[in-house]
């Protein structure tokens, strides 16, 4: 059953939400990448943002960073594992500080995904494995609470200074967690200059979606402790002041 994504064009986000799907199998109906660009992972993200048609990269395209090995369309190569790029991006001291990443980093079944397809949430001919929303920490707000909402689930945020897209397209698709990243504190979207310094990036797996959805639906987005301190304390202490008075009338 397709969802209703209609909720998201309440939120006024500057960028669309971007559905994302792995297949083994080329996809019908999706167009794929033109053989000419050459792009990593994460400007692919930024370029489905501003493309208004969905796009297919395929096993076949380039990729010029890292992110066939996120996907498992490639394995590593052992300078990479043993650390020797971070030193010389100034973003590690030693190999063997940039090493030990890449027994945190993750990556999608080597050999699982020949296609990755990216399309605006609402030209969707698919059921996407992701939904990835970049968003202002205000916006941000409303889709990491509608993840709680209705489950209590923590807010986490798992990232590397380096390999952002691990955190985006597979740590969220193998572990079932939402997740999300500051592209300003990674090196890659902060070197390509692929967002502003106040965005968020959330990438919401599949079993997540329907929730975050319906919460958004039916959850007040504009809070009134959110309209200012004395809004915030009015409220608040209130709560506290009648819920004290209920306790007192009720129980002692």
């Amino acid at each position: 059953m397709r969802e209703d994504y209609s909720v998201l064009s309440t939120l006024g986000l500057e960028l669309p939400p971007i559905g994302v799907r792995y297949d083994f199998f080329r996809p019908e109906g999706i167009e794929l990448l033109e053989g000419d660009v050459k792009m990593s992972l994460c400007e692919l993200l930024r370029e489905s943002q501003r493309r208004e048609e969905p796009f297919c990269f395929s096993k076949a395209n380039a990729e010029t960073c890292v992110g066939k090995k996120i996907l498992g369309m490639e394995s590593w190569d052992g300078f990479e594992q043993s650390g020797q790029i971070g030193p010389g991006l100034g973003v590690f001291d030693e190999a063997r500080c940039n090493g030990r990443l890449y027994k945190y980093v993750q990556h999608l079944t080597e050999g699982s995904v020949n296609y990755v397809s990216f399309a605006h949430y609402d030209k969707m001919n698919f059921n996407p494995d992701l939904l990835i929303i970049a968003a202002p920490p205000s916006k941000g707000e409303l889709i990491m609470r509608a993840a709680t909402y209705s489950t209590g689930e923590l807010y986490t945020s798992v990232c590397t200074p380096v390999i952002g897209c691990s955190w985006i397209f597979a740590y969220p698709y193998n572990e079932d967690k939402i997740n999300y990243i500051l592209p300003a504190l990674v090196h890659g979207p902060h070197g390509r200059q692929l967002y502003g310094e106040n965005t968020m990036l959330i990438a919401v797996p599949y079993r997540w979606i329907p929730t975050v959805l319906t919460n958004l639906a039916k959850m007040e987005h504009h809070l009134h402790g959110h309209e200012g301190l004395e809004a915030y304390h009015e409220e608040f202490e209130g709560i506290v002041k009648a819920l004290g008075e209920r306790v007192e009338k009720e129980l002692k």
